[in-house]
């Protein structure tokens, strides 16, 4: 069995685990991400692409913006719509000034995997039957195997950014792990396709049929949301069938302002907010989706992933630096003091804005006062533009 070294073993090639090691490499922290998928099954991989100012700082400080600030559309708010009509949360006024930046996920992944070559560091792809061991010691690491060859890596520090179903957390024992999950009753019916957006800005819709949203990934590339029962299937949905729904949802203007299209790519995803705690277990590190997931309402997702790596690195780096454990100790906490409340929000807003199944009809009552409510007081939007520009480190 052939053994290798590093100070940092990153298992996943996402966003969150190409960012930490593009952060660790400009700290001169060396490090290997192994990834069970190959590189073009990860850029495949169609996700959300509303950052946060402070993701888009954080991107910045890890030399990968440039693509980001040329490309991505800086959006100063979004608008509600309901009953037909549509109020617009301006953002920039509400927050003295924060924005949010529309710019893939697949893009951001993109401009990541490109530093990463570019800097040299080592990525091991299609990586099977990954088995982690020792991260309750001093002497952490794991064995996989690549090109049919097994290999064993040897490390000071596990980050496990390999999402919901990967080993990472599956590998810590179930009774140092606390687990807290909703699963909703509805999932997002997701269509991209070559078309022009429908408005300059997202639009979030609320409507006797089912909630909708209007986003883009560029001036002629849009990305069009519809809420669907758990029960349906991608293929029931022809195109013609998407459009027709997706148009009976919108305002009469956005209606007529919809230009449509083949479809490049549709799914279906269930919505669900989950959460484990702790998210440091001895020298192994969770983050992003490995730890956490929230409804895809208001984008926290890659968010939420970004703030982890940015504490992760922090922590990491004053360990090398400065022989400190403060940050490693802390870390947990300090992830989920912010994710909670990231939580808290998309949940809010997941129930604010989709009709449930056999809702009763005081409920529904009740959701729409608090919709009138929220785009009658400045101080309602307020709080929502906090929360949606993301909240202070």
């Amino acid at each position: 069995m052939k053994t290798l070294r590093t100070q940092v073993l990153i298992v996943g090639a996402g966003p969150s685990g190409l960012l930490l090691g593009q952060l660790l490499h400009k700290a001169g922290i060396a490090n290997l991400i192994v990834e069970r998928q190959s590189g073009d099954y990860v850029l495949g991989r169609i996700r959300a692409g509303v950052l946060e100012q402070t993701t888009v700082d954080l991107l910045d400080e890890a030399g990968v913006g440039s693509r980001m600030h040329a490309e991505g559309l800086v959006h100063d708010g979004f608008e509600l719509l309901f009953d037909g009509q549509r109020h617009h949360i301006d953002l920039k006024r509400l927050t003295g000034g924060r924005s949010v930046m529309v710019y893939g996920q697949t893009e951001v992944t993109r401009d990541l995997m490109e530093a990463r070559a570019a800097a040299g560091e080592p990525t091991l792809y299609q990586a099977s039957d990954v088995e982690l061991f020792g991260f309750d010691g001093h002497e952490p690491g794991a064995r996989c195997t690549v090109d049919g060859e097994r290999l064993e890596i040897r490390c000071d520090f596990i980050a496990g950014c390999d999402g919901y179903h990967g080993v990472s957390r599956a590998s810590v024992p179930a009774d140092a792990l606390r687990t807290y999950e909703k699963v909703y009753p509805f999932g997002w019916l997701g269509v991209l396709s070559d078309t022009p957006p429908v408005g300059h800005e997202l639009i979030y819709g609320r409507h006797e049929r089912g909630f909708s949203l209007c986003s883009m990934r560029s001036n002629t590339r849009s990305r069009y949301y519809l809420q669907v029962p758990l029960t349906e299937q991608v293929g029931d949905w022809s195109d013609e069938r998407f459009w027709n729904e997706l148009r009976a949802r919108l305002d009469p203007a956005a209606a007529e302002a919809l230009v449509t299209g083949p479809s490049l790519e549709k799914s279906i995803a269930p919505l669900r907010s989950f959460v484990a705690e702790p998210m440091r277990f001895g020298r192994l590190f969770l983050a992003g989706d490995a730890a956490h997931i929230v409804p895809p309402t208001g984008a926290k997702g890659l968010n939420l992933a970004a703030s982890d790596v940015r504490y992760l690195s922090q922590a990491l780096i004053e360990h090398y630096r400065e022989n400190s454990e403060a940050g490693i100790e802390h870390y947990s906490a300090r992830c989920l003091a912010r994710v909670w409340k990231a939580e808290r929000f998309s949940w809010w807003f997941t129930g604010l804005m989709h009709p449930l199944p056999d809702e009763p009809e005081i409920d529904a009552k009740l959701r729409r006062a608090e919709l009138e409510y929220l785009v009658g007081s400045d101080s309602a939007k307020a709080a929502m533009a906090e929360n949606y520009v993301g909240l202070p480190w």
